[in-house]
This record gives C-alpha cells, structure tokens and sequence, in this order.
C-alpha cells in the first residue's frame, strides 16, 4: 500500500508563479550575496596574507587556491545535478521525491568528501610540482594547502546541501550562513597568522586554519538551521533512511553530475594549464595575474548568481511544465546580467589602482602589470554571462553534455591554442587576449544549441526505482 507523502516544511519559493523578472531577482539576490561575500573573504584573506607574508606567500595562495576550486569543481556538477532533481520535484509538488534525491546526494558526498580530503592532503606536494609553482612560492603553498584540504568534507557538504537548498527556491538560508562563514575566516585570518590573543602565529598554514574553522562551524550551524526552522529539504525518523544512497537516484546524480563537474574541471584545468604558462613568467607576473582574478571574481559573480537561480526557476517549472516560463526566464536572465556585469566591469576599471594597492601596495611592480591585465581581459566577462545563464537553462532538463562540449572547444583548442598562435608575434600578451576570443567562442556555440531546442526533449529520472516499486505493492 503507498504511503503518503511527507508535507512540506518551511522555507523555499514557488518559482512557477509570480512575474517572472521580479520573482527571478528576488530569488538571485541572495545568491549574488553569497557569491559577494566569498568573493569579499578570498579577498580580505589575500590581503592579510600580503601584507603580513609578502608576495611569494600571495603568489602560494592563487596556485593552491586554483587547485582548491578544481576539487570543489568535482563536487559542483553533482550539486547541480542534485538541484536539478530537487527543483522539478518541488515544480510538480512531490515533497518526497526532493527529500530522497536530497538524501541520496549529502550521503553520497560524506563518502566522498572525506576520500577527496585524503588523497589532496598526501598528494599536495605532487599538484604544486604539476602546477610548475615558483620556488619561492612553493613552501607556502604546500603548507597552506594541506590544510585546506582537510577543510574539504565541510566546504563539500556545505555545497551540496545549500544547492539543494536553492532547487527548493531557498536561497535566504545558504546567504545567512555564508554571513557567520565570512565573519569567522576573515575575523580568524590574523588571529593565526600572527599569534595574536594567545592562537599559535601559524604564518600561511594560519589563514587556512580560520577558513577550516569557519567552514566546520558553518556547516554544523546551517545543519542546526535546517532542523531548528523545519526547512523542506530535512529529514526525520524513517527518511533518515535516504541518506542510503539510492542506486537509481545516485546513478542520475552521477549520469548528469559528472558532465557538470567536467564543466566545472575545464575550466579550472584550462586556469591551471594558463597559471602554469603564468608561473614561468615570474613573481610579480603570478602575484598581478593572481590579484586581477580577485577583481574578477567580483566582475563575474553576477553571471553564477543570476545562472544558478535562472537553472532553479527553470527547473520547477520544467517540473511543473511551464515552457514559457523557462524562455522568459532565460531572457530576463541574459538582459539583467548584462546590465549588472556591464556597470561593475566600469565601476571596477575606474577604481582599480586603488582596489589591487590593497592586495600589493601602491608602490608593487606588480601593481602596473595587473592593471594592463583587467585592461584587456574583462570585459570578456560580458560574454562569459550569457553563456552562463543559457548553460543554467538547458541544464535544468538534465542537458549536460552540449554545453561540456562548447566549453572544452572554447578553452582548448581556442583559448590555448590561440595562446600558442599568438605569442611569437605578441609575447606574454597572448595569455591575457585570448581571453575575450574564448569566451565569444563559448557564447556563440551555446546561443546556437538553445535555439536548435533539442535541450528541450532531454529528460530526467526524479522518481526512486527502489522507492517507487516499494509503494506500488499491495
């Protein structure tokens, strides 16, 4: 006999009804806060590092903290995947489905999180070697990235549950969270590099102690949120039995999950593969590169806010079967995106001198050079946004493979290879004009393949095989 389906709890938002820009913002909003927030952290974190160790130890921290995204990359795809499930079970209202794919997913990355943090601790010092790190950059690296990986199964599950989170049309809870994470790592981030209130001075291994801290602490406070507030995605007595992973909703997880994750691996392989040509350029060279992507991250967060909520809105309402809703979404997603990105990419190149002096001091070598470097690659970010937030769209029927393979073309065989091509005639600057040819690579392709709308016909199993044929016998 069928059981009935556990009511919903608290939080969440229907992202099938409403207008569709006003309900699309809204629901962004709070992700674009998130992303500012971890943005604002790498970033104060980067200056306590700076100005307290010097340039070699910065120059540490942008190698080890590209390798600490590719792990995180391993982790992105199942998320969405696991969002994707999420978001059309809470479209056609089956609150038992979100529950088991949820179940499923924080199960699975426990396991996972923990052999990820293992492996990354003991082979540190072979990824720094691989990385081409500088010498006198390496020490720091190794140091801060050992520890790092031990705050892995934190940041792991923290990812995961708060994309889930954000398939049910929460996107509130993971920002308050991120609140108490930044105030801890940022608040923390002196405190162990220089032993200050009685705390070991630690040097470089401290700044990645706070961030372990805080990420520990988020992850038990966001746990305790979940129960205290009855959120919809919590589970209670018997569902405690999904945490099992279940084999046919692991395997869609896993099916559409590791497209995404590649997705996620691209990028970050084709950063490492362009960090490395950086890396034989010398210091002040990595330390500007490594300061202008801490502009940059400001520049693109827009693009992942307004393409994670666009992929949740059409999610649902896939679910729930409202086409029109989908392409609207996608639309109101490309336009405010440009206009967002657009402003910030002015405010940033209007202010930059003051905002890299943070990170180098006015008086850096490096200072010029990071400046010709935003100069020339940022407004491919314009681009890289309508990208994204067509890759949010197709995605939300479980369409993963297209937009894997028009990211692999843009950053390989157009963005590396045009470096090869350009720099015997152009020199270092190839590295950072190649850039914007990428990302209008990448735009064009994805703006052909949602307009061929076979992402339209792509489906996924959100159902439990193991579930299902339980409540269908007598």
């Amino acid at each position: 006999m069928a059981t009935a389906a556990p009511k919903a709890g608290q939080g969440g938002r229907d992202l099938t009804s409403g207008p569709i820009a006003r309900t699309l913002v809204l629901f962004a909003l709070p992700t674009l806060g998130t992303n500012i927030l971890q943005s604002l952290n790498g970033s104060v974190n980067s200056i306590w590092v700076g100005r307290f160790l010097g340039e070699s130890a910065l120059a540490a921290t942008s190698n080890a903290n590209l390798v600490m995204f590719l792990m995180l990359a391993a982790v992105f795809g199942f998320g969405i995947a696991a969002t994707i499930l999420v978001g059309q079970n809470m479209g056609r209202r089956d609150i038992e489905g979100v529950r088991r794919a949820m179940g499923t997913a924080v199960g699975s990355f426990a396991i996972l999180s923990v052999l990820v943090s293992a492996i990354g601790y003991l082979a540190s010092p072979a990824i720094l070697h691989l990385l081409a790190t500088p010498p006198d950059a390496a020490r720091f690296a190794q140091d801060y990235l050992r520890v790092i990986f031990i705050a892995m199964p934190a940041a792991f599950l923290m990812t995961v549950i708060t994309m889930g989170m954000r398939g049910t049309g929460d996107s509130m809870t993971p920002f308050i969270v991120m609140i108490l994470n930044v105030v801890l790592d940022s608040g923390l981030n002196p405190v162990f590099i220089r032993g200050l209130f009685g705390a070991p001075e630690m040097g470089i291994a401290g700044s990645a102690t706070a961030t372990a801290i805080a990420s520990y602490v988020s992850l038990l406070v966001l746990i305790a949120m979940i129960y205290g507030r009855d959120l919809t995605i919590r589970l209670r007595g018997s569902e405690l039995r999904w945490l099992v992973p279940d084999p046919a909703l692991l395997r869609v997880i896993v099916v559409k999950g590791i497209p995404m994750g590649l997705q996620m691996f691209v990028i970050s392989f084709a950063g490492l593969a362009l960090m490395g040509l950086v890396n034989h350029a010398g210091t002040d060279v990595v330390a500007a590169y490594g300061v202008t992507l801490q502009l940059w991250t400001y520049i693109q967060m827009p693009a992942l806010a307004i393409s994670a909520a666009v992929s949740a809105m059409a999610a649902q309402n896939v679910g729930a079967g409202l086409w029109n809703r989908v392409d609207a979404a996608t639309r109101w997603g490309i336009v405010v995106n440009l206009a967002v990105t657009a402003g910030l990419i002015l405010l940033v190149t209007l202010v930059d001198r003051a905002m890299l002096a943070l990170f180098l001091g006015g008086s850096s070598p490096a200072l010029p050079i990071a400046r010709h470097i935003h100069l020339v690659a940022s407004w491919s970010f314009l681009m890289f946004g309508v990208t994204m937030v067509i890759f949010g769209t197709v995605r939300s029927t479980g369409a993963v493979v297209a937009p894997l393979v028009i990211l692999a073309i843009a950053m390989f065989p157009v963005r590396l290879g045009a470096v090869f091509a350009l720099r015997p005639f152009i020199g270092i600057e190839a590295l950072w004009w190649t850039m914007p040819i990428s990302s209008l690579a990448s735009m064009l392709m994805a703006l052909a393949y949602y307009r061929s709308g076979t992402w339209r016909k792509v489906h996924m199993q959100t159902v439990s095989s193991r579930e299902g044929a339980a409540a269908t016998q007598p």
